[in-house]
């Protein structure tokens, strides 16, 4: 229970950081994140994408997911099919999005299914995450339990420079992204 409180706190913590940073950053920040995916080698080795659709708090990744369709590749976007569980669904444009759980846009229901080890690139959300690949999501557990069954995508974990952390309190559920990637660098995190 001791880790799960310190994982709330710092939640708490990195959001108010967020909310005391100039507008001007954030979107400077954000728009070099979603840059910086498409430049990977490891994007463009990848048949098949694994975006999300960003919340406000998060860098703004829809130019990006336009890119990723102009690429050729195939995008897949969560759909929340229950408490902590999401799925990888295939779109086509971001027009098929919709207000789903919690607002977030959300593929429809009927969209294909793409299974999680069918993924070659992931990009993954969080509050916060260290240079080493620990990241702190936003406490649903979806990514949590998604990660793992994508066993063999590269795991990209996007955060603003300014919120990223030396070292995040882990448990043993917690998946490690591969690489994390802010406005200024591209961390390595597994050898």
């Amino acid at each position: 229970m001791q880790i799960t409180e310190e994982k709330n706190a710092l939640r708490r913590e990195i959001r108010a950081l967020r909310a005391a940073l100039p507008e001007g950053y954030l979107a400077r920040a954000g728009a070099g994140i979603a840059g910086a995916v498409a430049a990977c080698p490891e994007y463009r080795a990848a048949r098949t994408v694994m975006g999300f659709v960003s919340t406000p708090e998060e860098a703004d990744l829809r130019p990006l997911l336009r890119q990723i369709l102009r690429d050729g590749k195939r995008l897949a976007v969560p759909l929340c099919t229950g408490p902590g569980i999401m799925e990888a669904r295939l779109i086509s444009g971001l027009e098929q999005l919709a207000p789903g759980r919690y607002g977030i846009l959300e593929p429809p229901a009927a969209s294909p299914l793409i299974p999680p080890e069918d993924i070659g690139l992931l990009i993954v959300p969080c509050v916060t995450c260290s240079p080493g690949g620990e990241r702190l999501g936003h406490g649903g557990g979806y990514y949590d339990r998604f990660l793992p069954l994508a066993c063999n995508a590269v795991k990209i974990a996007l955060c603003r420079a300014a919120l990223l952390e030396p070292v995040l309190p882990r448990e043993c559920h917690d998946v490690r992204a591969d690489f994390v990637l802010t406005e200024d660098a591209l961390y390595a995190c597994k050898g």
